[in-house]
């Protein structure tokens, strides 16, 4: 009887490893998604992730998820879309932390951003077999800054990058929200900056180090990059238009930019300028449901969509879009719908 009692002590102490080892829920996530840590070549501290890989024989796509300005790696809501739709399409997914929330100085688009973000990918390639013509960055709001960040600063890794409703200059945004019902996100920025980009040439300069348009200006090439906001952002929501339409003009060669008294004209009434419609691309585009295009234009391997919408993406046409792009190949701006996930408003309007 004694020795019975010890073997099943010793059954039960054999289990413990694998209990305190095996993957919990992430809350909000689908099943399997699980955390994981791994090292960044830009300080050589662990960060943390969420990562999913499917069981697969080929080496299959990734989908590198970036989290919202004020949110971190176990955001939900929209962000959990992304998992559905890598499980749902046989593609591994990461979501880093890339520093977290907004607002000490390693966060923000920092060289430490960059580096999280590019070490997160060798991450998910020890963890699986990945394809490396098909790996895809893709985020919105704060997201958004940092996937134009990454497109200009890792310009070979990608096959495509996603940016929606993203800040491209930080300085800009700063004076955007300051004094205004939007005026947490200068404080965020001055908390990460020492201070107010106006208050200081150096500040100033450490602003522009974390803007999107720094790097996209002086990048010698881009991925594809799609770059995509809600006409009605910078009322409704946080981040004007304006910034991704210059961030277009920074990608493009100077006689396919957009003229910026048009930029600003459209900005304040909220439509088309005449002097911009005769090289309006924007077309019905099923992708994009009851969000449609209202502005597009399209130069090598850089497209900006001006879409009905505000502070949100549209995650079907984000997605598709990337799932047609392989490096190689030429861009395909026309793809058709090879996957589709269900999507609340709640979630498309997540991006904060």
């Amino acid at each position: 009887m004694l020795n019975f009692k010890y073997a099943a002590i010793l059954i039960a102490v054999a289990m413990v490893p694998f209990g305190l080892h095996a993957a919990a829920q992430v809350p909000g996530y689908p099943e399997g998604v699980r955390e994981a840590t791994y090292r960044s070549d830009g300080d050589d501290s662990m960060q943390p992730t969420l990562i999913w890989t499917p069981r697969s024989e080929r080496p299959v796509p990734l989908l590198v998820a970036l989290h919202t300005w004020s949110s971190d790696y176990r955001q939900a809501g929209g962000e959990a879309q992304y998992a559905n739709w890598c499980q749902q399409a046989g593609w591994a997914f990461l979501h880093p932390n890339f520093r977290g929330i907004n607002k000490t100085p390693p966060a923000m688009g920092s060289d430490l951003v960059v580096a999280d973000i590019r070490s997160a990918v060798e991450f998910a390639k020890s963890e699986t077999s990945i394809d490396a013509s098909r790996i895809y960055c893709v985020g919105v709001s704060g997201g958004g800054h940092a996937s134009m960040l990454m497109a200009a600063r890792e310009p070979k890794l990608w096959a495509g990058v996603s940016a929606w409703c993203g800040i491209s200059d930080i300085a800009a945004w700063h004076g955007q929200c300051k004094g205004t019902p939007f005026d947490r996100y200068a404080t965020m920025i001055e908390a990460v900056l020492g201070g107010a980009p106006g208050d200081s040439p150096d500040l100033r300069d450490a602003a522009w180090h974390r803007s999107p348009l720094n790097w996209i200006a002086k990048a010698d090439r881009l991925p594809p990059l799609d770059l995509n906001h809600g006409i009605n952002d910078g009322r409704e929501g946080s981040v004007p238009f304006t910034h991704s339409m210059h961030a277009f003009n920074a990608a493009v060669p100077a006689e396919a930019r957009i003229i910026v008294d048009a930029i600003d004209a459209m900005y304040q009434t909220r439509s088309v300028p005449e002097s911009l419609q005769p090289s309006n691309e924007a077309m019905p585009d099923s992708l994009y449901g009851d969000h449609g295009p209202i502005f597009r234009r399209t130069a090598g391997t850089t497209r900006l969509t001006i879409f009905d919408g505000g502070h949100e993406i549209v995650h079907q046409a984000a997605l598709n879009w990337l799932a047609a792009q392989q490096q190689g190949r030429p861009v395909d701006w026309n793809p058709e719908r090879s996957n589709s996930i269900r999507v609340t408003p709640a979630d498309q309007q997540s991006g904060k």
